[in-house]
């Protein structure tokens, strides 16, 4: 059977890439076949988005060839072919929104088909429907929170029912449950008889394809089903990459005993093979909802702050809406929540990007809402990474952006200041410094960001969505980097959707509705209340689910234990001895 997307021997060297530098692609050949479900994972720079960039003819091949339907992406006469037989949800969604309205974008693509009116009305708002955009159809793109315009661009490719669709990373910016509900949509599609090939740093997701393709340096360094590459766990640990939740849980289960297979299990099949605890001991202590408390050493105090987007115009939109924050020095706090919940608005309130419609931001020894403060006393004392980090690059290459902060603020030794932060990141010197920021993956620009950042030596740091985009390894040396800044004194600010990393690492969360904070605690008891974190658009992390069913099987377990797999298995390896 002839395959609908075959490539053979493909090279690709940008132009822009420094001499000596080695092909972003390196001799890739592979096969997809009609209505097939490919995932790709692998390291940061690995070649993953540079790939598939070439499926629809974006990017050329320096040598090889790539066809697409038997249409070879090389011949100019075929590339509107496959554009129209094509649909991408770029890296960086933002990239692909054209129009000044949620309901305009949508439609420009089937607009362009020349598609009847009705046809592409009903399709517009079922998308809208879909993607959960409802009451958002006449705003603005610029003023939806990054995970709105993840959806959006979403919304604008799934609208054409292309014949292909391929993904980078399109659940990146996306809240657990609006996830979970596009994950169902793709296995819908694929079913149907699309052809997706998928980008993901989400183990989990490549457990839902077909096949799965490991790049490694350019080159595909392991093929085959999900089944087959997660055998081979030693060396995807050597690429960088680490093994889905369940994946570690079951085998861990299995080598206790249980009767449960080693391999790739659902959370239905875990959570029936979980035996009731038979030793005599008490139940774990009744967790409590955390007290309010007051923190005597708060360095950010926020009080009852509201904010309004476009006050006194028919876009007006509240975002903000009477939140309470405490953050004591040292600290390392998490902010959770769905899509909109106002997450990277408080964040930039806390820097000074945005002054409070009403209510009182305190940082530090400043009253941000006092018009005598001034932002660059602000921004010296506090640093943010945002949620995509092109929005902060003012330069062309590495050295140079992460050297501009320190620029403007006349810092001493400054090219060792560079190399110091490129370190703390996993930037080598050499091999970055003269790199232009367009020919970094999406992973490696969120490592510029942080190291321009973390070159400031500033006292609060806050992060918006700091992992998306990150590969297994580089997440976890970030995440200890985080450690090793709270260890040094630094303030630590937060907001992401993956709550398995910020049970790694934060003390105290808080979870977010819709501009309210609706719950503040140690991250063990929040994650308890399950029902709560499900009606904010968030789930808790797998180990903590089945930690919570062994609970009630009579396990001694707590929250505390059950954080992370690997938190799990250590309490019960202890319990079964």
């Amino acid at each position: 059977m002839t395959a609908l997307i075959q490539v053979d021997d493909l090279h690709y060297r940008s132009s822009s890439l420094p001499q000596g530098t080695p092909d972003i692609l390196r001799g890739i050949s592979l096969e997809v076949q009609q209505g097939s479900f490919t995932v790709i994972i692998g390291e940061n720079g690995s070649g993953k988005t540079t790939l598939i960039n070439h499926l629809n003819g974006l990017l050329l091949p320096t040598q090889g060839h790539v066809l697409v339907a038997g249409l070879d992406t090389l011949m100019p006469e075929n590339r509107n072919k496959l554009r129209e037989m094509t649909g991408m949800v770029f890296q960086n969604p933002a990239d692909q929104i054209v129009a000044s309205t949620v309901e305009e974008d949508i439609a420009f693509g089937l607009e362009n088909l020349n598609l009847p009116t009705q046809i592409i009305r009903t399709r517009v708002e079922e998308q809208i429907r879909q993607v959960g955009l409802i009451g958002e159809q006449n705003r603005p793109p610029h003023l939806l929170s990054g995970g709105q315009i993840q959806k959006l661009a979403l919304a604008g490719v799934l609208a054409r029912q292309p014949r292909i669709i391929l993904f980078d990373e399109p659940t990146s910016m996306l809240d657990a449950h609006t996830r979970e509900s596009f994950l169902k949509r793709i296995c819908q599609l694929h079913n149907q008889g699309t052809t997706i090939v998928y980008i993901t740093h989400h183990m989990e997701e490549a457990l839902l394809a077909d096949q799965v393709l490991v790049m490694h340096q350019g080159k595909i360094a392991l093929q085959g089903s999900p089944a087959d590459i997660f055998v081979e766990g030693n060396r995807l640990r050597e690429i960088g990459l680490e093994m889905p939740a369940a994946l570690i849980l079951s085998t861990g289960f299995h080598a206790l005993g249980w009767d449960i297979k080693p391999g790739l299990n659902t959370i239905d099949v875990i959570l029936s093979a979980l035996p009731a605890y038979h030793a005599a001991s008490s139940a774990p202590a009744e967790i409590r909802r955390p007290e309010s408390r007051t923190v005597e050493d708060a360095l950010i105090r926020i009080k009852a702050v509201e904010y309004i987007y476009l006050s006194d115009s028919p876009l007006a939109k509240q975002a903000l809406n009477g939140v309470d924050l405490e953050v004591e020095s040292g600290a390392i706090h998490a902010l959770a929540g769905a899509n909109g919940s106002g997450k990277s608005t408080l964040l930039q309130h806390l820097n000074g990007i945005l002054r409070p419609s009403a209510g009182e931001v305190h940082v530090g020894p400043y009253l941000l809402e006092d018009s005598d403060t001034r932002l660059r006393d602000v921004i010296q004392m506090v640093g943010l990474v945002f949620q995509t980090p092109e929005s902060q690059f003012f330069e062309i290459y590495v050295g140079d952006e992460i050297a501009y902060g320190p620029k403007q603020f006349e810092m001493e030794a400054l090219r060792e200041r560079v190399m110091t932060a490129m370190r703390m990141v996993g930037l080598d010197f050499d091999a970055y410094k003269d790199r232009r920021l367009e020919t970094l993956s999406g992973g490696e620009k969120r490592k510029v960001a942080l190291a321009s950042t973390l070159i400031l030596d500033q006292d609060i740091l806050l992060f918006d969505e700091p992992t998306a985009g990150m590969d297994p390894q580089a997440r976890e040396e970030l995440l200890q980097l985080f450690r090793t800044l709270s260890q040094q004194g630094k303030t630590i600010v937060i907001a992401s959707h993956r709550l398995e990393e910020l049970a790694l690492i934060a003390q105290d969360l808080t979870r977010m509705y819709a501009g309210k904070d609706l719950e503040t605690g140690p991250i063990h008891q929040v994650f308890c209340h399950m029902d709560a974190l499900k009606n904010s658009g968030l789930i808790a992390p797998l180990s903590v689910r089945i930690g919570q069913r062994l609970g009630q099987l009579g396990w001694p377990i707590t929250s505390k234990d059950a954080l992370t797999p690997h938190q799990l298995l250590e309490k019960l390896q202890e319990l079964t001895r």
